[in-house]
């Protein structure tokens, strides 16, 4: 009997001193299972916009492109918002992103007690090789070979489309001043004017095993990769394409 008194005296003292504990203590222990269990939450989403990206980046390719190294990061949803569990989670695409450089996707769910929606910040990075600048181009410069060397960059680093083919930049005039380490894309260059109407040029035409050429009188000023018309020595009139400041090239 005086041993059972004993238990239960401890077992009150055992249950002041927890009583006892401190409210800061106490709250503290909530707040660290509180935030495992957002964090856990936080993780499930990213996971989840990750996977989705992820394949939808791939889908987005044109089919034959470069292969591209594709790197995504998906930052946090916001720390303040209390969502209802959700049993069907959908990611989306928001309207008006791109699955490309710095973007946003978008979690809803449609499988729950309550409805809610949100977005993800995400960086699309997409690693490719592509022509750089090695010295610096004035503007109004005609780029060649000697301006440029392969790289692997950022594709998505910036909206304006690589100029991955040599014949798209080429003997092209730069649009502005290109410096060192930048990606030529879309809008850097233009087609450059190397002749003025009324100049004299060779008119190669150009079939299956066979190849013409003939002297001619430019009747327009002639751009890279353009149509210009030549008219020859016996009158006759001609259009071809501007290959450079001597030749207009027919294909027959």
């Amino acid at each position: 009997m005086q041993q059972r008194t004993q238990t239960e005296k401890f077992g009150v003292k055992t249950g002041l001193l927890l009583f006892r504990l401190p409210l800061v203590a106490i709250l503290s222990i909530f707040y660290v299972v509180t935030s495992q269990a957002q964090e856990q939450g936080a993780s499930e989403f990213q996971s989840i916009a990750q996977s989705w990206v992820t394949q939808a980046s791939k889908n987005a390719l044109p089919a034959g492109a470069e292969p591209l190294r594709m790197e995504i990061v998906v930052g946090n949803i916001d720390s303040r918002l209390k969502l209802a569990p959700c049993g069907n989670i959908e990611p989306y695409l928001p309207v008006g992103a791109k699955l490309w450089g710095r973007t946003r996707v978008g979690l809803r769910c449609i499988d729950g007690m309550t409805r809610w929606n949100i977005s993800l910040p995400v960086t699309v990075k997409a690693w490719g090789n592509a022509w750089v600048i090695k010295n610096h181009v004035p503007s109004g410069t005609v780029v060649t070979e000697a301006n440029v060397v392969q790289a692997e960059v950022d594709w998505a680093e910036e909206a304006n489309s690589v100029l991955l083919a040599p014949s798209l930049w080429q003997g092209h005039m730069s649009t502005r001043v290109l410096n060192t380490g930048q990606t030529l894309r879309q809008g850097m260059v233009k087609p450059a004017q190397v002749f003025q109407a009324g100049a004299m040029v060779r008119l190669v035409a150009q079939g299956k095993g066979f190849q013409v050429s003939s002297e001619g009188q430019a009747l327009s000023a002639g751009v890279v990769g353009q149509q210009a018309r030549v008219r020859l020595d016996n009158g006759k009139v001609s259009s071809g394409t501007v290959v450079d400041s001597r030749t207009v090239k027919i294909d027959l």
